[in-house]
């Protein structure tokens, strides 16, 4: 057994001893590529040579191959405006039923609500979501709405019992 450990670790070793070479490798390659422009951009490179440690702090940018325009990431038309289901979650208390949705980039003023038969429906621009209310004995007539940083706070009242 106690040669299976010193294969591992003499295994581990190796690959350490292959990975620090490349590695190096890599670096000199980077600096040459950068003396020689090609590689352009601000640069800082320091090698470390102390003991028990060698190596390199690299800080910078470059830019390699010809200088187009970075290319911004564009969600597809299709899916911006296919309807999507947000998150949301319920909570329930003595005195309330909780529900908060997200709808990120919407205005307050495209939201909508519809009670009916226990079931709460939200629609947004192109959010669509139905929550059934855990409890049918809700007081709608008295719920609170709070729409803030793009999350949805429903109130809902329990009827007060006698």
């Amino acid at each position: 057994m106690p040669d299976d450990f010193e294969d591992i670790f003499d295994d581990v070793d190796e690959f350490y001893q292959r990975l620090t070479k490349k590695a190096f490798k890599d670096m000199k390659d980077i600096e040459e590529a950068i003396r020689n422009g090609k590689l352009e951009g601000e640069w800082d490179i320091q090698p470390i040579e102390k003991p028990g440690m060698k190596g390199y702090i690299a800080r910078g940018h470059f830019q390699s191959g010809d200088k187009a325009e970075p290319k911004i990431l564009k969600l597809p038309e299709k899916i911006r405006e296919e309807m999507r289901e947000p998150l949301s979650d319920e909570f329930e208390d003595k005195d309330n039923v909780k529900l908060y949705v997200e709808l990120p980039g919407v205005e307050q003023k495209d939201i909508q609500l519809n009670f009916t038969q226990g079931r709460v429906e939200i629609k947004a621009r192109n959010f669509q979501k139905t929550i059934d209310l855990p409890n049918a004995d809700l007081d709608v007539g008295k719920m609170t709405t709070n729409y803030k940083n793009g999350v949805l706070e429903i109130v809902i009242p329990k009827n007060k019992r006698l």
